[in-house]
C-alpha cells in the first residue's frame, strides 16, 4: 500500500507524463497517468457510437466502461476491457473530443473516485499521480504537490517534437484549444496554497526530473519531521 502520494498538475506539453514517469522510476514508485482515463473514456464513447457531447448518455453508460491502467512506469498499458488502447487514445479523433467528456462533473466524480482507489492500492512505497486537478481535487492532502509548467512556446515545441506526423501549426492549435477547454473546468496554470511550482522553460529533461525529485525529497522530509 502506497504511503507517499505525489500530485503533479500542469498544462498540455509541460512534460507531466514523461517527467513523472522517470521520477517514479528513480524512486521505485508507481506512476498514474490520469489523463489516460479521460482519453480511454473518449475512445470508448466513439467506439460505441455515442456523441461526445451527449453527457447524459455517457454518464448512464459509465457502469459498462471497463477501464484499467498499468501503474508500473516500465509496464505502462491502457486497457478498455480486453483491448489495448495505449496508442489509440492518442489519436487525433480522440484528442478532438476528450475535453467534451472530461468537463462533465458527474464523469469527473466517477473517474476521481477510481483514481483514489488506484492510489490507495499501489503496491509500492509511493505513487506519482499526474494530471490537471490532482493537487486541488484528486489528492489535495498529498504531502507533495507540484505544478509543472513551461512557457507556451516551449510547450508547443515539445508537443510538436512528440507528434512528428502532424504539422506544427496544427499541434499548436490543438494545444491552445485543449488548454482553453480544460481551463473552464480546472485551474491548472496557477499553483494553489502549498503547491510548489517547477518551471521547466529553461530546463532540459534530466534537469526537470532532478528538480521534481528535489521537491519530493524536501516535502517528504518536512512531512516526516512534522
Amino acid at each position: 500500500m502506497a504511503e507517499i502520494f505525489v500530485a503533479i498538475d500542469g498544462p498540455a506539453g509541460s512534460g507531466k507524463s514523461s517527467i513523472s514517469k522517470q521520477a517514479a522510476r528513480r524512486l521505485d514508485y508507481s506512476y498514474l497517468d490520469t489523463g489516460a482515463a479521460y482519453r480511454a473514456l473518449a475512445w470508448w464513447v466513439l467506439e460505441r457510437g455515442l456523441s461526445a457531447s451527449d453527457s447524459a448518455a455517457i454518464v448512464d453508460a459509465l457502469p459498462d466502461w471497463d477501464y484499467s491502467i498499468g501503474i508500473d512506469p516500465d509496464a505502462y498499458v491502457v486497457m478498455v476491457g480486453e483491448t489495448d488502447v495505449t496508442d489509440a487514445v492518442r489519436e487525433p479523433r480522440v484528442s478532438g473530443v476528450v475535453s467534451s467528456v472530461a468537463r462533465v462533473p458527474e464523469i469527473r466524480e466517477h473517474v476521481n473516485a477510481m483514481f483514489r482507489d488506484i492510489m490507495r492500492s499501489a503496491p509500492t512505497a509511493g505513487i506519482i499521480v499526474e494530471g490537471r486537478d490532482i493537487t486541488t481535487v484528486v489528492a489535495p492532502d498529498a504531502p507533495v504537490r507540484i505544478l509543472l509548467t513551461a512557457s507556451e512556446e516551449v510547450r508547443m515545441a515539445r508537443r510538436s517534437a512528440e507528434l512528428t506526423t502532424e504539422k506544427a501549426t496544427d499541434v499548436a492549435d490543438q494545444l491552445r484549444k485543449r488548454d482553453a477547454a480544460d481551463s473552464r473546468v480546472v485551474d491548472f496554470m496557477t499553483a494553489s496554497d502549498g503547491v510548489v511550482t517547477v518551471d521547466s522553460t529553461t530546463l532540459n529533461f534530466d534537469q526537470t526530473v532532478d528538480a521534481v525529485l528535489d521537491v519530493i525529497a524536501q516535502q517528504t522530509a518536512r512531512t516526516s519531521h512534522g
